[in-house]
């Protein structure tokens, strides 16, 4: 790997050429313009390249940036994500099999532009490691609006990641709109930690912003997962909903950060309903293939009711017509088609091994390397430390592979980071707190262990602030970085 190239993730392939190509002005060549225009343009406009496409084009003005739409082998099944990348004293070429090579060409473009609006010439041929490469987004803690989502769709697309997951329900609030049980949002969608949200804030998203939220994020390649969790952290439910209490009383609002305690009942009669009810109306909502369910801490629960609520709420999804995704507590209820995530190392691995077995995949997000809200060090001001400390390299030196012992390599789907909001109550710590960890996890995810390394990564993002700075995204500056100066 050359030091001189700031990719991040880090390609299959690269072959340096000679000589570089200015890229001041950029005139995007694509099959469907106006689209490729603007997508270029989000990415290079804020590091001062002028972007422009269609119409009639002068030589020597513009580079010419041409993107290909092509399948190379007739009647094969080409890696959807593949591209190819030429950078040329003449111009720039990404070619692919489908769009959103495209736009991973482009990304991987817009980190060669140096600060002279130049980049070197340079071949790359690049292929993602797992398929699901994501970021959980804890929106329910404090609430983050679908502005702020926005910007959080940006950052993951600059690094190649395809899920946004975001955890829409607990207990300090609910933060998405469900057309059969409106009270939800009515009476909890305004609640978080510390008490109300910021007055003139709605504190959830409706229906309509929902949707319009994923076409943003599909635009990007990006999928949204919501997740409703379920059957532990319902206190925001049960305030909302005092039918899902067994003494039909609602529970008063909640803003502390404990956890465990709340949950349901599988032998209410409103629970099944209500279960059914609000996942089939998430289930049409979503866009994308996937429903989360949560499934984790229902610390109150013994393990045969939890299996229930928990196949109640997988089965809800399914017969949705949607793929369930559910933490690893609910491994012992999950079989073939449901993705489990793996987020506490301490636990014990039989059952994963066993939901294995039975056809489950696994998506891994152990905090000690991907919980971005575990604090940088003991000094840091935000962020928590059940977990102990997270720093850079602590969310680079790992290997999905290996993060459950005796898991099959084949059964891991890919990776996610997480961030949950407790401490985090501020655009600028949202994005402090993911960056720079969010490049370094979505290495581990693209990029196979034996092509990247530590000192590699630390010498790459190096550059990388100038883009974060350009975009207003807030950072940390890790002592283990050498960053560049401005």
């Amino acid at each position: 790997m050359s030091p001189r190239l700031p990719l991040v993730p880090w390609p299959a392939a690269v072959e340096q050429g000679e000589g570089r190509v200015g890229v001041s002005a950029v005139h995007v060549v694509s099959p469907d313009p106006l689209r490729w225009t603007l997508l270029a343009a989000e990415l290079l406009s804020p590091l001062g390249v002028t972007v422009a496409g269609g119409g009639d084009l002068e030589v020597g003005e513009w580079t010419v940036v041409e993107l290909v739409l092509r399948d190379d082998e007739p009647g094969a099944r080409p890696e959807p994500e593949a591209y190819t990348l030429e950078v040329r004293p003449d111009g720039v070429t990404v070619v692919a099999a489908r769009p959103v090579g495209l736009l991973h060409g482009l990304r991987t473009f817009a980190q060669l532009v140096t600060r002279e609006l130049t980049a070197p010439a340079v071949v790359v041929h690049d292929a993602p490691r797992y398929p699901w490469r994501g970021l959980t987004l804890d929106v329910v803690r404090h609430w983050f609006g679908p502005d702020v989502l926005r910007r959080v769709v940006d950052l993951a697309g600059a690094y190649k990641l395809r899920v946004l997951h975001l955890h829409l329900t607990d207990d300090q609030g609910w933060r998405l709109e469900i057309p059969s049980r409106p009270a939800l949002t009515a009476v909890s969608g305004g609640t978080q930690v510390g008490g109300p949200v910021a007055e003139g804030t709605r504190g959830f998203l409706t229906a309509e912003e929902f949707r319009d939220l994923q076409e943003y994020a599909a635009a990007r390649f990006v999928e949204i997962v919501p997740e409703i969790d379920l059957p532990g952290h319902t206190n925001a439910a049960c305030h909302a909903l005092g039918e899902l209490r067994p003494d039909g009383q609602p529970v008063p609002a909640y803003g502390g950060i404990e956890v465990g305690f709340s949950r349901l009942w599988i032998d209410n009669p409103a629970t099944a309903p209500f279960v059914r009810d609000v996942l089939g109306d998430v289930a049409a909502m979503t866009l994308g293939p996937h429903v989360h369910v949560g499934g984790d801490e229902a610390l109150s629960l013994d393990a045969p009711e939890y299996a229930a609520l928990v196949g109640l709420a997988l089965d809800a999804v399914r017969a949705a017509g949607k793929t369930p995704v559910a933490w690893q507590e609910a491994a012992p209820a999950a079989g073939s088609g449901t993705l489990l995530q793996f987020w506490d190392p301490r636990a014990d691995a039989a059952p994963f091994l066993r939901a294995a077995a039975a056809g489950a995949r696994f998506v891994m997000s152990p905090a000690s390397r991907a919980y971005c809200d575990m604090k940088y060090d003991a000094a840091h001001p935000i962020g928590l430390d059940w977990m102990g400390y997270v720093e850079l390299r602590d969310a680079y030196d790992w290997d999905p592979e290996t993060a459950v012992p005796g898991l099959p390599a084949d059964a891991v789907e890919g990776v996610a980071a997480a961030l949950w909001t407790e401490t985090v109550e501020t655009p600028d710590h949202l994005f402090s707190m993911l960056l720079p960890r969010l490049p370094a996890l979505a290495e581990v995810a693209w990029t196979a262990a034996g092509g990247r390394g530590w000192e590699g990564f630390r010498d790459r993002v190096a550059a990388h602030p100038r883009a974060w700075d350009a975009q207003g995204w807030a950072w940390h500056p890790t002592p283990q970085v050498a960053w560049a100066r401005p």
